[in-house]
């Protein structure tokens, strides 16, 4: 019962809340925010408590693998992204699928390889994005699209994570990273603003994992020795710090994207 609370009231805080910081300082922003762990990072919380602190350290393996797979999501996403949100996101759901299971050989692998993998994986997916530009034409937000937005995502989080502890450590980890927030946020500023807008989702998303990445590392090798209460303590604020460094970065590519396009503005003199 508590985790059910948890997720109908946080998950709408967090859709509504990126939906409306995409709006105010770009859709590259809104995708920062959902790259926090503010999905797996409860559940594996959770698990600790519920299932001990051997079952949630081994289900950090799922969600460190689940960042990779993020990474297929957003290549698949990226693929169609010409063709409209809908067959762009069956796509990126259809590549983060089969990296999940691509990636399950590899699960057994020391951890600090795995974590060495995901970074290089989420830097190269970062280098193959279209470098970071301003939106065009933009369409009005409709009055549904908030509620909408809000009512989809509750929705996907409810289920994933309530499947999530019957599939075992490794499919839990694998479960609960899916992005849902990114998909809900990536389809309407697709329909909003174009290709351009989802891109820059993906991007703010994929800058934004780097903070993730620490937090399951934290959780892996602290959580046994040192217990819940420590090891999620410590987590936070070296998620905290992780991500604040990757929105300093992700807000230098939206202050730059807008530098160069006033400067290929011409002169209205």
């Amino acid at each position: 019962m508590p985790l059910l609370i948890l997720k109908l009231t946080l998950t709408p805080l967090l859709v509504g809340g990126a939906s409306l910081a995409a709006r105010r300082w770009g859709p590259a922003i809104g995708g920062w925010i959902v790259s926090l762990p503010l999905t797996s990072g409860p559940v594996l919380f959770f698990l600790a408590l519920g299932e001990g602190p051997a079952f949630a350290a081994g289900a950090t393996v799922g969600s460190l693998l689940g960042m990779a797979a993020i990474c297929a999501f957003v290549l698949g996403y990226l693929a169609l992204a010409q063709r409209g949100p809908l067959a762009s996101l069956v796509a990126a759901t259809a590549a983060y699928a089969l990296a999940a299971i691509a990636l399950a050989p590899v699960a057994g692998l020391p951890f600090p390889l795995l974590v060495l993998g995901v970074a290089v994986a989420l830097l190269g997916v970062l280098r193959t994005l279209p470098g970071p530009s301003a939106q065009g034409a933009t369409r009005a937000h409709p009055r549904w699209d908030l509620p909408a937005r809000v009512i989809v995502g509750t929705g996907l989080v409810v289920l994933f994570t309530t499947l999530a502890p019957s599939l075992g450590p490794f499919l839990s980890g694998i479960v609960t990273t899916f992005p849902v927030y990114v998909s809900v946020l990536s389809v309407f500023e697709h329909l909003r603003a174009g290709r351009t807008g989802a891109i820059e989702v993906q991007r703010g998303l994929l800058t934004g994992l780097f903070g993730p990445v620490a937090y399951y590392t934290v959780v892996r090798y602290l959580l046994e020795p040192t217990g819940v209460a420590v090891t999620f303590s410590v987590a936070v604020v070296v998620t905290g710090l992780v991500g604040v460094a990757a929105l300093r970065v992700v807000r230098a590519g939206v202050a730059n994207a807008a530098t160069s396009d006033l400067e290929l503005e011409p002169d209205s003199v």
